[in-house]
């Protein structure tokens, strides 16, 4: 990949998460059945109790200039997000001047990598999450060079280093047959490198490569 693609990237990238979002229409490409149901005002369903979380999307270039980001594994717990995979980020702190700071330092505190507020580009539509109760917004950020990674071992089991261009178009999505609310249904996810990523952080992802897709670039990432 030409070493000009990156910067532009980040241009046209930083451009397009200054305007209109796709939002839900994006997001629900990737959600369980039902996830946005039509009759709902507020698809959002937030309620008193509910938190506020930020994830990172952190685009990097490797050595030979193909554009990944951090996916990471969580490990087993008592709890519902056990085992899954999701993007660095986490519960908003008290301290957190704003969601930027919030996700530059769970991404600090979960893979080692700090990132400063100028890399930030943007952030995509935000997202909630019933079973967590939690509400989130996904910032997005680009780093010069591949980092070093050193994930905590209390919050990451492992970690997926993902090439953007494998997530074009539909490479990694595929539908599965899961019971969901006692019901049959089909269950869209993606499958990186083995793994099921579905729910949040597939809707996240959505909507991300959706806007990828769009750039005038796309066509030069391979």
């Amino acid at each position: 990949m030409s070493k000009d693609v990156y910067p532009k990237l980040q241009s046209q990238l930083k451009t397009r998460l200054a305007s209109e979002l796709p939002g839900i229409t994006a997001q629900a490409r990737m959600a369980p059945p039902e996830r946005f149901p039509k009759d709902k005002k507020d698809p959002y369903q937030t309620n008193a109790a509910t938190r506020v979380g930020c994830v990172l999307i952190l685009l990097y270039p490797d050595e030979k200039q193909k554009i990944h980001f951090p996916l990471i594994v969580r490990p087993k717990y008592e709890g519902v997000h056990s085992g899954q995979v999701a993007f660095p980020g986490g519960k908003q702190d008290p301290e957190d001047e704003d969601f930027i700071a919030t996700a530059l330092r769970e991404t600090l505190e979960e893979i080692g990598v700090e990132v400063s507020r100028a890399q930030v580009l943007g952030r995509l539509s935000k997202l909630y999450i019933p079973p967590s109760n939690f509400l989130v917004y996904p910032i997005v950020a680009a780093i010069p060079h591949e980092p070093r990674f050193v994930p905590s071992p209390r919050e990451v089991d492992r970690m997926l280093l993902v090439d953007l261009l494998s997530m074009l178009g539909d490479a990694k999505r595929e539908i599965k047959e899961v019971m969901w609310q006692g019901t049959k249904v089909q269950l869209p996810y993606y499958n990186i490198e083995g793994n099921t990523v579905w729910g949040a952080t597939a809707m996240i992802l959505g909507e991300f490569m959706t806007i990828i897709e769009e750039l005038e670039l796309s066509p030069m990432l391979d």
